[in-house]
């Protein structure tokens, strides 16, 4: 797992009404359902549980695709937690506040360290990776397309490979195309051709190395050089940015 900087924007301030409720708003993209059941809430309530939290304003500007298989929601909760423990100097360690997070999403805590790690069991234990400190250019493509999370899960038959990641992002990444596997993609394409549609073109267009990102519907592709693709993928959201392999 590696960080790419599709920023949402957060703001807690501590509320001017001692006896006020904790106040959630969002902006940006639409977040359907009760606000008590947002991530940022959710953190909020979880740390109120076992430290005397004054009531605060939560304002976030949401910009990260939501459904998109990027962590948005993920990282949100995770930055809730980080910001209130500094906000109101909690002193709360960097493993509580992981233990915290991963009662919240198994990928919260990744969140936290913020880096190239390898994950394992849910997602929530970490070693570190050495990369090659190499820079290429990462582009995300969000199709209109949403894939249901759980229903992504139920699909997946997992296989054990002959071969450990950890050893395989250490080979060129030219050979990753025919090495490392997003197993959900076989189901999700299946259902979702125009997924499937998107990293065909990715490898068409030069990509060194295109993948759907968890469950989907995102796939990203790694490229030597900046590319401008808005012109390919005109219905999708589109990211460009940086990454270190």
């Amino acid at each position: 797992m590696t960080p790419v900087f599709w920023n949402d924007i957060l703001e807690i301030v501590k509320s001017e009404d001692a006896n006020s409720e904790v106040e959630f708003k969002s902006t940006g993209i639409r977040i359907f359902g009760n606000k008590e059941n947002n991530l940022c809430s959710k953190a909020y309530q979880l740390l109120a549980k076992d430290f005397s939290l004054p009531p605060v304003k939560i304002h976030l500007h949401k910009i990260i695709p939501i459904g998109a298989g990027l962590g948005g929601g993920s990282s949100d909760a995770a930055f809730t937690l980080s910001i209130l423990n500094s906000l109101f100097k909690l002193n709360i360690s960097d493993e509580q506040l992981e233990n915290y997070a991963s009662q919240l999403g198994s990928d919260c805590p990744f969140f936290l360290r913020n880096k190239t790690l390898f994950a394992y069991e849910k997602g929530d234990k970490f070693e570190n990776v050495k990369t090659s400190g190499k820079e290429y250019t990462v582009v995300l493509i969000k199709p209109k397309v949403h894939v249901n999370t759980t229903e992504a899960y139920s699909w997946i038959k997992p296989v054990k490979r002959k071969s450990s990641l950890k050893d395989l992002i250490h080979q060129p990444i030219e050979t990753w195309k025919e090495t490392i596997f997003n197993d959900f993609e076989n189901p999700v394409f299946e259902k979702y051709p125009a997924i499937k549609n998107i990293k065909a073109r990715l490898y068409k267009l030069g990509a060194l190395y295109a993948s759907m990102s968890g469950s989907g519907s995102t796939v990203f592709g790694i490229f030597n050089d900046e590319k401008h693709l808005d012109t390919y993928f005109r219905s999708c959201t589109i990211y460009q940015g940086k990454i270190t392999i």
